[in-house]
C-alpha cells in the first residue's frame, strides 16, 4: 500500500469513526438522561407512599410529647392513694408505656429526631424523681411539687416538640 492509499483509506474512515463516536456519546448522555430520569420517577412514586407513613409517625409522636408534657402528665394521671412513692412510680410507668407504644415509629423518623424525643422522655422521668427527692410526703404535695419545678422552666417535652415541628417543614 502506497502513502497515498493509506491517506484515502484514513480519509474515508475519519468521517465514520467520529460519526461514530458522537453517536456513542449521544447514546451515552440520552441512557445517562433515562437512568436519571427513572430514578426520580422511582423516588417520587416511593414518597408519595411513604409521605404519608412519615408525617402519621410525626403525628404520634407529637401526641405523645403532648402526653408526656408535665403540665398534662400530672393533670391526666391522678394519684390513687397517699403514697408519693407509689404516685411517683405510675407517673414513670405513664411516660414508659406511652414510650414503649410509640416506640416503632423511629422508624420513619431521623436519628437526630428520635435521640431528642428520647431525651424529652429521660429529661421529663427525670423531673417527676427529683420532685420526689424532696421531703413532700403525700401523693398531692409531689403533685404539686412537680408542677412548681416546671413553671418558670419550658417542658423538654415542649423543646422536642419544636423539633419535630421543624423537621416536619423540611419533609416538603
Amino acid at each position: 500500500m502506497s502513502g497515498d492509499q493509506i491517506f484515502q483509506l484514513f480519509a474515508y474512515l475519519l468521517p465514520s469513526i467520529v460519526t461514530g463516536a458522537i453517536a456513542f456519546y449521544f447514546f451515552r448522555l440520552h441512557t445517562r438522561n433515562e437512568e436519571g430520569r427513572r430514578r426520580f420517577l422511582l423516588h417520587k412514586d416511593s414518597q408519595k407512599e411513604t409521605l404519608p407513613i412519615r408525617l402519621q409517625a410525626y403525628e404520634r409522636m407529637a401526641l405523645f410529647l403532648e402526653r408526656i408534657s408535665i403540665n398534662n402528665l400530672v393533670v391526666r394521671v391522678a394519684p390513687q392513694g397517699q403514697d408519693k412513692s407509689k404516685y411517683e412510680n405510675l407517673l414513670i410507668k405513664q411516660v414508659e408505656n406511652e414510650f414503649d407504644h410509640n416506640l416503632s415509629q423511629q422508624i420513619y423518623m431521623t436519628d437526630e429526631c428520635w435521640n431528642i424525643i428520647k431525651a424529652a422522655k429521660s429529661a421529663t422521668i427525670q423531673i417527676i424523681r427529683s420532685a420526689a427527692m424532696s421531703e413532700t410526703d403525700s401523693a398531692d404535695k409531689l403533685r404539686e411539687d412537680i408542677l412548681n419545678q416546671t413553671i418558670d422552666k419550658q417542658s423538654p417535652s415542649n423543646t422536642a416538640l419544636s423539633f419535630v415541628k421543624k423537621e416536619i417543614g423540611d419533609l416538603w
